[in-house]
């Protein structure tokens, strides 16, 4: 074969000459014709969704899916590269809502059902053609001639055989697990609906006190997400780093992680009197609270766990665990990985309503046990705050994530 010889360097000139060349001979199409009867290499490709461009990371996504597909055509077999489209999703969705707009509430009153079907099957597929053309462009070979849609009854009903097969083989099994929740939508967010909307903001965190099992005592445990701790069914260390037992100047005995003790404690001191933070009583080893049991904040998730004969409200170990942020204890809720790893209990209460949130605070001058427990029959309705104690810091956190409640003390 002999390869044209090239002045200069104009690589758009030259990628135009060699797909125009691609196109002439139809290389695509005959690298499969000419390997009918061949072993098959079966490619789906993972689809994207054509509701939005194309990107550069797209680029780089399918430049990786095309050298697989070539290399394995070189080597002979046959490569029929299906093209498929994403068209479901709650971005879809709420793209519509927002172009017509209305809410979840106003399907089937302002708009039909089917009417809102039809404009999310057509904003879904607005902007296929140019992911056809950047996949030309970049010499991307795939069939999009005859490609599969998620949406298309036939996709829709091979998945639910799929499930049907693993089924039958004893292959799935029922869990729960906690997941991000928007309760505009009313939905359950997925990983990558929920980094669509992503940023980092400052956040406030809590110090929970837990009450030891038979044991005047309490293990001091910090969380970056308070409203879960009605699920609460474990507590998590790390195995290998130091943990102490000290007198706090309090006058309660605590639990928590050796390198943490100043940052968390540091501020009960009172040196004009000479009187310390705390004094150490005993130490350990992570792995050596393995399994101590403690008391559960709500006693309806006591009761639940017990219901389900599952083990609940122990302390586990696990590396993930650090020590730079809280106490050097971490508070597990259902779903999470220590539920499959130790067998402790899978579903605890969510409460009577739609919504069940939690907060709860450490504020050594008062009682810093639970705070406060909100359940939301309905929302954007007033509610009930429940508590033993409501403090100036979590009103704020409910009125700063529920602007639209009344919030109110019983």
């Amino acid at each position: 074969m002999k390869f044209q010889e090239r002045q200069g360097l104009n690589l758009f000139e030259v990628n135009r000459e060699v797909l125009a060349e691609w196109d002439k001979q139809d290389l695509f199409h005959k690298s499969m014709s000419e390997r009918e009867g061949q072993k098959e290499y079966v490619f789906f490709e993972g689809p994207p969704s054509a509701n939005g461009h194309p990107g550069i990371h797209h680029v780089m996504a399918r430049t990786i899916k095309d050298v697989f597909c070539r290399y394995k055509t070189m080597q002979g077999f046959l490569v029929k590269r299906k093209a498929g489209w994403d068209t479901h999703g709650l971005p879809v969705e709420l793209g519509v809502e927002k172009e017509l707009g209305i809410t979840k509430e106003d399907i089937g009153k302002t708009i039909s059902i089917e009417e809102y079907n039809a404009q999310c099957r057509r904003n879904v597929m607005m902007f296929t053609q140019e992911w056809a053309d950047l996949s030309h462009l970049m010499g991307y070979w795939v069939d999009m001639e005859h490609p599969y849609i998620t949406y298309e009854n036939s996709y829709i009903e091979t998945l639910w055989w799929l499930l049907k097969q693993l089924y039958n083989k004893g292959l799935l099994y029922k869990g729960h697990k906690i997941v991000p929740y928007c309760p505009r939508c009313g939905t359950p967010l997925s990983s990558h609906e929920v980094a669509q909307g992503y940023k980092d903001v400052k956040e406030r965190s809590a110090v929970v006190r837990f009450k030891v099992k038979d044991e005047d005592a309490y293990v001091l445990a910090w969380t970056t997400t308070p409203w879960t701790l009605p699920s609460n069914v474990a507590l998590c260390v790390n195995p290998e780093e130091a943990y102490t037992k000290v007198k706090a100047a309090d006058g309660r005995t605590y639990y928590m992680a050796e390198a943490l003790l100043d940052s968390v404690l540091g501020k009960l001191a009172d040196e004009e009197n000479g009187v310390k933070a705390y004094e150490i009583l005993e130490e350990y080893k992570g792995k050596e609270l393995e399994y101590k049991e403690y008391e559960p904040l709500f006693a309806c998730a006591g009761n639940s766990a017990k219901k389900q004969n599952k083990k609940a409200h122990f302390v586990t170990c696990d590396e993930y665990v650090t020590m730079t942020d809280g106490t050097g204890r971490n508070a597990k809720v259902e779903g999470y990985s220590m539920g499959g790893k130790t067998g402790t209990a899978e579903k605890l209460p969510r409460g009577n309503g739609n919504y069940v949130l939690s907060f709860m605070g450490f504020a050594p001058a008062e009682n810093p046990e639970v705070l406060v427990y909100v359940v939301i029959d309905e929302p954007n309705t007033e509610i009930q705050a429940n508590s033993r104690l409501v403090t100036t810091l979590a009103r704020n956190i409910m009125e700063e994530a529920f602007p639209y409640l009344n919030i109110t003390k019983e």
